[in-house]
C-alpha cells in the first residue's frame, strides 16, 4: 500500500510540475488568438483560370511568397501565411485592424506597366467620341482623358527597387521612386531617348498613376510615381512594388477583422464567467458533499492548471471558444466526481465500511466515466477536423479538458482518499441528500407524454425554420457579412436605418446588442463595410464609430463550411453509435443513445430558430457539445442496467431501465445542475459572442437531462421489442 501511494504521490507531483513548467508564463507559453487579442484571419482564392496550364502549375506558390513578403516588409508581428486546400492561401495578421490598408497590401495585384500616351489629336477626337482604335485604350487621370496604346513600353518585371521619398517641389509630397534592373535601364534610356516631348503614364493594375511629358532622355533607369498620396499610402505603394506583381488575381473567400477593443472585452468577459462558474460549482461540491466536495474542489483546480500546461505544450492558440471550453470543462469534470461520490454514498447504504466503499465506489464508478468521457472525445475529434481557427481551439481545449478530468477524478482523488485511509485521518464522510429514499417512478409509463412532448417542441422547430428561411443561418453558411460597431454614445435603431439607407444599403440588417445599446451588429449580403462605415461617419459625424469586428464568408465557403458542419454532426453520431455498440454488445443500446442525440441536436437547433437566433460555427459547436455530453448522462443509465442485468436474471428489462433510473435518477439532477451553473454564468456573463453559444447550451443539457430518462431508455425497450418480440 506504501509503495503504491509512493509511485502515485510521484506521478501526480510529476504531472503538476509538468504544467506548471508548460503553462508558465502564461504570456509566453500560450498564444492568444485573434478574437482575443484582435488582428484578421483570410482565406484568399487564387484565381488562376485566366492562366494557362503552365502557368497555373506555381501560381499559388508564387502568390504565397509574394504575399509573404509583402506582410514581412509592413512589419505584422507573428504573422502565419500558408497554403490551404488546392488554390487557397490562409493568412492570420495578429493586431493588424487597419481592414481596408491590410487588403489593398495583400490583394492588390501590383501590375506595373509603362505606356505611351498617345498625341495624335484626330486619334485622340475619334477616342473621344467613342470610336477607340485597336491597340489602344482610354483611361483616365485627375479628370483629363488619355489614350495609351494597350501594349506596355516596360513593365514590372525590371524593377529592382521601390521607396517613398519626398517632393521638394511639391511641399514635401510623398512619392514612390524606382529604380530598374539589368535590360530595364537600357530599355527605359531608349524609350525616354526616342519620345522626347511624349507623355509616358506610369500603370499600376490598371490605373494611371500619373503621366509626366518626357522632357529629356534617362539614361539612369530611374522613375517616379507621384498621386498625391498620403506617406502610408505611398509606403505600402512601395512594398507591393518592391514584391513583385501576383501571377493572379486573389479573391477573398472568408475574412475575419476583430477590433482589439473587441478582443480586450472578449477576455475581460470570458474570465469573468470562467471565475464565476468555477466558484459556484466550488461552492456546491462543498455545500453538498462537505470535506469529499473538498477534495473534488481539488482536483477540479488541478484540472484547469494541467489544461493550461497542456495549452502550453502544443504552443497552442487559445480562442474565445477556448476559455469555453474551460469553463464547460469545469462544470463536466464534475460529472466525474459526482459519479465516484454516489457509488461511494450506495455502498455505506449497503453497510459496508468506509475503506471498501471507497475502493467499491472507484471501481463501479469507473466504466461509466470512461465510456461517457470516450463519447464526448469522439465528438470532440469531428469538431477539431472539420472545424476552423476558433472552433478547432474549442475541440483542443476540451479534449485537454476531459484527458485532464479523468486523471483527476479517477487519479488523484483517490490518492487523497488512500492517503487519508491510511492515516486514519477521516472515519466516515457525510453527504447531503438530494432524495432521501429511492424513488419508484415508472418512467417507461409516461413515455408516450414524453413523445407526444417531443413531437410538440419539433413541430414549433421546424415552423420556425420554415418560417425564417434562409435568415436563419449565420454569415457562415449562407455567406455575406457581418459587422459590429461601437459608438461613442447610443444611436436609434431608426437612425441607423435612416443612415443605411442615405448610404443605399436598405437591405442591411441592423440589431443593436442587449447588454451594450452603443455597439450594432449589421448584417448584409455582400461586401458592405466601407460603404457603411462612410454611411455612419457622414450621418453621425459627432459620435466616433469604433470598428469591433467584420466577418466576410463568400458563397463558395459558405456551402464548404455548411457541408462540414452537417459531416460533423453525422460522423460524430455515427461514431458514438459504434463506440456504445461494442462496448455494451446490444445495437438496441446504441440506437437508442444515437436516437436520444439526434432528439437532442434537433430539438435545440428548432429552438435556436425559434429564438430568432442564427446557427453559425459556434451553435454548431453547441449542438456537438450537447450531443457528447448528452451521451454522458445516457451511458450513466445504460452502465447501471448493464449492472443490474447481471444480478436480476428473473426481472423484465422493462423494470430492470426504471430501477436503473431511479437509482441513478439524484446523480442525473446533480451533475446536470452543476454544469449549468457554468453555462448560466457564460450566459449571463460571457459577452454577446458567447451568448448565443451558452443558450444553446443552456437548452440543449436541459433537454438532454429529460431525453435521457424519457426517450433514450424507452428506445432501447422498443428496439428490444422489436428484434426480439416477447422479451
Amino acid at each position: 500500500m506504501q509503495k503504491s501511494l509512493l509511485y502515485r504521490g510521484l506521478l501526480i507531483a510529476g504531472v503538476i510540475l509538468a504544467a506548471v513548467l508548460l503553462a508558465f508564463p502564461l504570456n509566453k507559453r500560450i498564444n492568444l488568438g485573434l478574437d482575443l487579442q484582435g488582428g484578421m484571419y483570410l482565406i484568399l482564392r487564387v484565381d488562376t483560370s485566366l492562366l494557362s496550364e503552365k502557368a497555373k502549375e506555381d501560381a499559388v506558390e508564387r502568390a504565397l511568397e509574394i504575399i509573404r513578403n509583402r506582410i514581412d516588409e509592413f512589419g505584422v508581428r507573428e504573422p502565419v501565411v500558408q497554403i490551404q486546400g488546392a488554390d487557397q492561401i490562409v493568412i492570420q495578421l495578429p493586431g493588424m485592424t487597419d481592414r481596408k490598408r491590410a487588403l489593398e497590401l495583400i490583394g492588390r495585384t501590383a501590375l506595373l506597366e509603362f505606356k505611351l500616351v498617345s498625341n495624335d489629336t484626330k486619334v485622340i477626337s475619334e477616342a473621344l467620341a467613342g470610336k477607340v482604335p485597336e491597340g489602344f485604350e482610354l483611361k483616365e487621370l485627375e479628370g483629363e482623358k488619355l489614350l495609351l496604346s494597350r501594349v506596355p513600353e516596360l513593365t514590372g518585371e525590371y524593377l529592382e527597387t521601390a521607396d517613398v521619398r519626398f517632393d521638394q517641389s511639391s511641399f514635401g509630397q510623398p512619392i514612390v521612386g524606382m529604380n530598374l534592373k539589368g535590360d530595364g535601364v537600357k530599355k527605359f534610356a531608349e524609350l525616354t531617348k526616342n519620345n522626347v516631348g511624349r507623355r509616358l503614364a506610369i500603370v499600376l493594375d490598371g490605373r494611371i498613376y500619373s503621366a509626366p511629358r518626357i522632357n529629356e532622355p534617362i539614361p539612369t533607369g530611374e522613375a517616379v510615381i507621384s498621386g498625391r498620396f498620403t506617406p502610408d499610402e505611398a509606403k505600402d505603394l512601395a512594398i507591393v512594388l518592391r514584391s513583385g506583381a501576383l501571377p493572379a488575381p486573389l479573391v477573398i473567400e472568408e475574412e475575419r477583422t476583430v477590433g482589439p477593443q473587441l478582443g480586450q472585452d472578449s477576455i475581460h468577459k470570458g474570465l469573468m464567467a470562467c471565475l464565476i462558474g468555477a466558484a459556484l460549482v466550488f461552492l456546491f461540491m462543498l455545500f453538498y458533499y462537505g470535506a469529499t466536495g473538498l477534495i473534488a474542489n481539488a482536483a477540479l483546480l488541478l484540472n484547469i492548471l494541467i489544461i493550461l500546461g497542456g495549452l502550453g505544450l502544443f504552443h497552442a492558440t487559445l480562442t474565445l471558444p477556448g476559455i469555453a471550453g474551460i469553463i464547460l470543462t469545469i462544470g463536466m469534470a464534475v460529472d466525474a466526481n459526482v459519479l465516484i461520490n454516489e457509488r461511494i454514498r450506495d455502498e455505506m447504504k449497503s453497510g459496508r465500511p468506509l475503506r471498501t466503499a471507497v475502493a467499491n465506489g472507484y471501481d463501479k464508478a469507473f466504466s461509466a466515466i470512461f465510456d461517457s468521457n470516450a463519447t464526448t472525445l469522439i465528438a470532440a475529434f469531428f469538431l477539431f477536423q472539420f472545424g476552423t481557427g476558433p472552433i478547432r481551439g474549442f475541440a483542443v481545449t476540451l479534449t485537454i479538458g476531459l484527458l485532464a478530468s479523468l486523471f483527476t477524478a479517477i487519479v488523484v482523488t483517490r490518492f487523497i482518499f488512500d492517503i487519508l485511509l491510511f492515516k486514519n485521518a477521516v472515519k466516515t464522510v457525510l453527504f447531503k441528500t438530494l432524495i432521501k429514499d429511492e424513488t419508484h417512478v415508472d418512467f417507461i409509463k409516461k413515455r408516450y407524454f414524453a413523445y407526444a412532448l417531443s413531437a410538440l417542441i419539433l413541430v414549433v422547430g421546424i415552423v420556425s425554420f420554415v418560417k425564417r428561411g434562409g435568415a436563419a443561418f449565420g454569415v457562415e453558411f449562407s455567406g455575406g457579412q457581418l459587422q459590429e460597431y461601437r459608438f461613442q454614445t447610443p444611436v436609434p435603431i431608426e437612425q441607423l436605418r435612416g443612415a443605411m439607407k442615405e448610404a443605399g444599403l436598405a437591405d442591411v440588417n441592423i440589431q443593436q446588442v442587449k447588454e451594450d445599446p452603443r455597439q450594432v451588429i449589421l448584417r448584409s449580403g455582400e461586401d458592405s463595410a466601407d460603404a457603411v462605415q462612410a454611411g455612419l461617419r457622414k450621418s453621425f459625424p459627432g459620435n466616433d464609430v469604433e470598428v469591433m469586428r467584420i466577418e466576410k464568408i463568400g458563397p463558395t465557403v459558405g456551402r464548404e463550411l455548411k457541408k462540414k458542419a452537417l459531416l460533423a454532426i453525422v460522423y460524430s453520431l455515427i461514431g458514438i453509435l459504434l463506440y456504445v455498440a461494442i462496448r455494451f454488445k446490444h445495437l438496441d443500446f446504441a440506437v437508442g443513445g444515437v436516437f436520444a442525440l439526434l432528439h437532442d441536436v434537433v430539438l435545440t437547433a428548432g429552438f435556436i430558430a425559434f429564438m430568432n437566433r442564427q446557427i453559425d460555427l459556434l451553435i454548431v459547436t453547441a449542438l456537438l457539445t450537447i450531443a457528447g455530453y448528452s451521451i454522458n448522462d445516457t451511458i450513466v443509465i445504460y452502465d447501471r442496467v448493464r449492472e443490474l442485468m447481471r444480478t436480476k436474471f428473473k426481472v423484465g428489462l422493462r423494470d430492470v431501465i426504471n430501477l436503473a433510473l431511479n437509482q441513478t435518477l439524484s446523480r442525473t439532477i446533480l451533475t446536470s445542475f452543476a454544469t449549468l451553473l457554468v453555462v448560466v454564468a457564460m450566459f449571463l456573463l460571457g459577452g454577446e459572442i458567447l451568448n448565443s453559444f451558452a443558450l444553446t447550451l443552456l437548452f440543449g443539457f436541459v433537454i438532454g437531462c429529460y431525453s435521457t430518462i424519457f426517450v433514450a431508455s424507452p428506445i432501447v425497450l422498443a428496439c428490444r421489442g422489436l428484434m426480439k418480440p416477447g422479451r
